[in-house]
Formats: structure tokens, sequence, C-alpha cells
């Protein structure tokens, strides 16, 4: 039986103590259900009542963050289908210009505070919830058809860029706060892939991305639970954890060959929370039941119950045998 409930069981491993059982989560995207708020809330809150949970990321769309500056797609009412962006805010390079700070009261923001407030009230208060907000310079790099278009303007004409993402930090700093205010711990705060080697160079991530995620991130006030998501390929995960960020968990691909493995993170990252562990290109999507479950089984073996928090380290696809996230979810006690 359960000592402790979700909320007593994450804040114990937070302050890097032995808790009853391991903690595990896993998120993924309702593509078909991502339409408004009532439905976004409804698929969080049936995932989490059929799975249990120990935290739960709220995965809305991925480009509400830029809807309200004119993004626009077609809605995707297939469960396995991304929805189809249809017009980007940014098109050439002056289009920065118009970039301007938006209120949380604007459209789409408000109706994803809403998001948040239904899945706090539906799962109660002892489940931690995080809401995903991307970085600013994500967020600018989903105001683009092309993220190449982002890295090329910020070499050429990096006075624009910084204006755009002041306008950006700006809003999503007001918007952090009310996401608080709506009933969230704190943020899901991913990079998407600009964190990375492959994108851009630490250099330039320390001029465009750190500044502007300190600021949003310091929004959300001392006592959130924020959790940093650096997503992608060859990532800077060592470079952000000293980086001064309030995260409290850390959560990365850690079975990319590319990244740092999870075994090797806790000297890598000392005193930090982890979160991974689930490969979730892996064996969670292809196994059966029983091989989840082993290779759960194992990861708890070799890792520690005080450190680490199993999770996949991205959204899984949605094409994941519901029978893997019960064999997990069974796996953890």
């Amino acid at each position: 039986m359960a000592r402790y409930s979700h909320r007593e069981r994450i804040e114990i491993i937070l302050a890097g103590e032995k808790p009853d059982r391991f903690a595990g989560s896993a998120w993924r995207h309702f593509f078909h259900m991502e339409h408004d708020a009532a439905q976004t809330a409804e698929a969080m809150v049936g995932f989490q009542r059929t799975f249990d949970w120990d935290f739960v990321k709220v995965n809305p769309r991925a480009d509400y963050h830029v809807e309200d500056w004119g993004l626009r797609q077609e809605w995707s009412r297939n469960e396995f289908r991304k929805h189809r962006k249809t017009a980007f805010p940014v098109n050439r390079p002056e289009d920065w210009e118009r970039i301007r700070p938006l209120s949380p009261a604007a459209p789409v923001l408000a109706e994803h505070l809403r998001t948040v407030a239904l899945v706090r009230k539906g799962v109660g208060r002892e489940v931690p919830v995080l809401m995903t907000v991307f970085s600013p310079l994500a967020i600018a790099g989903r105001m683009v058809p092309d993220g190449a278009l982002l890295a090329a303007e910020l070499r050429a004409n990096p006075e624009r860029i910084h204006r755009a993402l002041r306008a950006i930090t700006e809003t999503f700093r007001a918007y952090a706060a009310e996401i608080r205010n709506a009933g969230a711990d704190g943020l899901f705060f991913a990079t998407t892939q600009w964190a990375s080697r492959q994108t851009i160079s630490w250099a330039e991530y320390e001029a465009f991305g750190i500044p502007y995620d300190r600021e949003v991130l310091r929004a959300t006030e001392a006592d959130a639970l924020n959790l940093l998501h650096v997503c992608g390929s060859e990532n800077y995960l060592r470079e952000l954890a000293a980086a001064d960020y309030p995260c409290r968990l850390y959560n990365w691909d850690a079975d990319d060959p590319t990244n740092l493995p999870l075994d090797k993170a806790y000297d890598a990252l000392p005193g930090r929370t982890l979160a991974g562990g689930i490969d979730r290109n892996g064996w969670f999507l292809h196994a059966t039941p029983q091989e989840v479950v082993f290779q759960v089984q194992k990861l708890m073996r070799a890792h520690d119950g005080a450190r680490v928090v199993l999770a996949p380290g991205c959204a899984v696809e949605p094409e994941a045998p519901r029978e893997n996230y019960r064999a997990f979810r069974e796996a953890l006690g």
C-alpha cells in the first residue's frame, strides 16, 4: 500500500529522501481532443484517472503559444495525426517587428488558462500539475515556417530578434504567473530543438535563450515546481543545469546516444532531481507489456528513487499501446 500521496512522494524525492516507491509519470498528445479547453482537459484528466501518475504534465496543442500572434492551423480529428499549419506570423525578416507583447487574456492564452483550471479541478489537489510552456526562443521558432529562418536572422539581425524575444518574454512572464493562479504547481519548461548543438551554438543560446528563460521561470515564484525539459539530440543539458534556472526537475532524452545517459547524470548534475529512463522510442513503444515491466524493474534496480523520477524523455508517440502505460504504472507499485 502506498504510504504517501502523489504530492508528498514528489516532495520527498525533491528533498533527496527515499520515497515509499519510485515515482513516475508519462505524457502524450491527444490531437483529436486539442481543439478547446474542455476537450484538452478531458483528455488530461482521463489519462490521469486511468494511470494515476505522480504528476500531470498538461500536454496542450504545441502551437497554442503563437496562435494569438497569427499562426493558423487546420485541426486534426485523428488521434494519431498532428494539426496542419496553414499560416505563420513571420514569413519575412521585417515581420519580426510586428511581434508585440500580448495579454494573458488574449483568446488562445486565456483558453489554456481555463484548461489548467479544469485539469486542477479534475485531478484534485494531491496531484502536482505542470503546464507546458516553451522557452521564448522556442516560441519564436514556431512563428516561422522553418526554424532555420530564425537561426539565420538572429545571426544577421540580432537586435531585431532580441526585440521580438523581449515581447515574447513579457507575454509569457505575465502568463506564467497566471498559470500558477489557475492552479498549476509550475511549468514544464521546454527548450524544444533550440538548446542543441544541431541548431545553434552555446554562445548563441547564452545570448538569445538564457536571459529570457530565467525571466519566465522566475515569474512562477519561489515555491514553483518547475521542470526543465531539454529536447533533442546533442543537447546543452550540462550547460543549462549550471545556468541557475529555478527548476527542481530535469528531463531529457537520456536514451539518445548523443546526450548524457541517466546513470552519468548523478555526478554531472549534482543535487538535481532527474526525470527520465523510459525509452519512449524504443522498448516502451515496441515492447510487450511483460517486457515493459522487465525494463522498468531493471531501471528501479539500477537507480536511486531519491534522485530519479521515471519518465519518458519527451512526449510518447500516440501509437504506444495503452497496455504498456499500464505495465509501467503497475511496475511502480
